[in-house]
């Protein structure tokens, strides 16, 4: 019994892995090339997010909010960095002195994240994140995301200039069918088999990837252990830091906390129980230090993953273990260049595939907060304002934004940003129907109701015991009284 409980952990972890591995290796890939870095600082950065990322798992799952959800690098502060790399030239800022802005306003958002766990904000914060704007978020999310997953499967790498895409059919095809297989196998499947669809989507169609097209070289690594280099995007020094950067770095590092109330929001239903304020709080405590850490090494900054949701709703495992067996593999690959480079070979089409399956679920998670709201004219407005307007921005192109301000070009051209933003505004504004209650605000309304109906119940016991008594002693006044009340006496 111990060995197959043994065997299915193990299996389970090697699953997490490669969740963990293709959610993770595309972004410091692409945002070493967006800030032209050599290739031994691409690997720097690869092998330093293998490593943060799967220690962030292990330490959120044991100390944290204690729940298998992936904390890796954010997808919305991965887009902002891409954001403000291709708009650079334009704004007249060079990429080390982009690097220097960006880090200095990591770390303040990572300090504040801090603050906001340390001193208890995230209850006072998540009454901003209400039902609406949390449906919102969960939408533009998987429309943001599944849209890099799309370009994947087509062949076509995030960064890559609009000239140079081209859509490469016979990857696309390959792709689709693996997509495909792991969507029905998960479904079809004995849920004991199926639960590992996502492990054989991957490998399976790594050996056909192989087979049809060929291997593909990953990033080459030195022979030692990663060495330190603080700052590989550029120092920040005072003749080139940009105050605009530094704003929209720490406006995005406070709009990535919708992060982690999506992800513990989404998981409660999961795990059958609420996340308390002392799970938010260590949560948020740790993403701010990891948020420190990725200014200083480079990197993307660190939340829970709303995908997680996806994932464990795919695979139906949500024990700890298989969490943490897979987040301390991924930590050991990091240590060593040769494993992690010879990991990077696996096709950005067949990860693609595999994620976009797994994002899919998100329509879901969106749509059960929707379900919380009641559709009026007003919260119809509140919803499908910032759901048209984040779509519509996220598929314009970047030239379009040219003739705005330099600074808010990277904000208001990102449509994930912008549709927050909008929701938690309008959201904010009281018009038409009342705000739709949380659910600890209906508990405490469903108990205030109760208490004034017992004491109703109780005052009209005591007005009714003098007639009671009076009719037990007097027949007559008993008699006189059935014939006022009626037929309600009656009953």
């Amino acid at each position: 019994m111990k060995n197959i409980i043994s065997l299915r952990s193990g299996l389970a972890g090697l699953q997490w892995l490669f969740f963990l591995f293709t959610n993770t290796v595309v972004i410091p890939i692409t945002v070493g090339a967006a800030f032209g870095l050599p290739q031994d600082r691409i690997q720097f950065l690869i092998q330093c997010s293998f490593v943060l990322t799967g220690l962030a798992c292990v330490v959120q799952a044991g100390l944290g909010h204690k729940r298998a959800v992936m904390e890796g690098q954010s997808g919305l502060w991965w887009g902002v960095i891409l954001s403000l790399c291709a708009a650079a030239p334009s704004l007249g800022i060079s990429l080390i002195g982009l690097g220097g802005s960006l880090a200095v306003g990591i770390v303040i958002s990572g300090i504040l994240t801090v603050l906001i766990g340390a001193c208890g904000l995230a209850g006072p914060l998540s009454k901003w994140f209400t039902p609406g704007v949390m449906a919102v978020f969960m939408f533009l999310l998987g429309c943001r995301l599944n849209m890099i997953f799309l370009q994947g499967m087509l062949g076509i790498s995030s960064g890559t200039p609009a000239g140079e895409a081209v859509i490469q059919p016979g990857i696309f095809l390959l792709a689709a069918a693996v997509a495909a297989f792991v969507a029905v196998f998960s479904v079809v499947a004995n849920p004991k088999i199926g639960q590992y669809a996502l492990l054989i989507g991957i490998l399976g169609g790594w050996v056909l990837h192989v087979l049809i097209f060929g291997s593909q070289g990953g990033a080459s690594g030195s022979n030692g252990l990663l060495s330190a280099a603080w700052f590989p995007l550029g120092e920040p020094t005072g003749d080139s830091l940009n105050v605009g950067v530094i704003a929209i770095a720490v406006i995005a590092g406070l709009v990535n906390a919708s992060n982690t109330f999506g992800a513990l929001k989404g998981t409660d239903g999961i795990y059958g129980q609420e996340a308390d304020k002392g799970q938010y709080r260590r949560s948020f405590t740790i993403s701010g230090i990891l948020a420190i850490l990725s200014g200083v090494l480079g990197l993307v900054p660190y939340a829970p993953y709303v995908s997680s949701v996806g994932f464990l709703q795919q695979t139906k495992i949500s024990e700890r273990l298989p969490f943490v067996i897979g987040g301390l593999l991924f930590a050991a690959i990091g240590l060593i260049p040769a494993v992690s480079g010879a990991l990077t070979a696996l096709p950005l089409s067949i990860g693609s595939a595999v994620l976009l399956v797994t994002y899919l679920r998100l329509l879901g998670s969106s749509l059960q907060y929707f379900g919380q709201i009641r559709m009026d004219a007003a919260n119809l407005y509140r919803t499908a304002a910032p759901l048209f307007v984040g779509i519509i921005v996220m598929g314009m192109p970047s030239t379009y934004f040219a003739s705005l301000p330099p600074l808010l070009r990277p904000l208001l051209g990102n449509g994930l940003l912008v549709g927050i933003l909008l929701a938690l505004l309008l959201d904010r504004l009281r018009f038409g129907a009342p705000r739709p209650q949380t659910e600890q605000e209906k508990e405490m309304r469903e108990q205030t109701e109760t208490g004034e109906q017992a004491q109703k119940t109780q005052q009209t016991q005591v007005t009714q015991e003098p007639h009671t008594k009076t009719d037990r002693e007097d027949p007559v006044s008993a008699s006189l009284h059935a014939t006022r009340g009626g037929t309600s006496y009656e009953r």
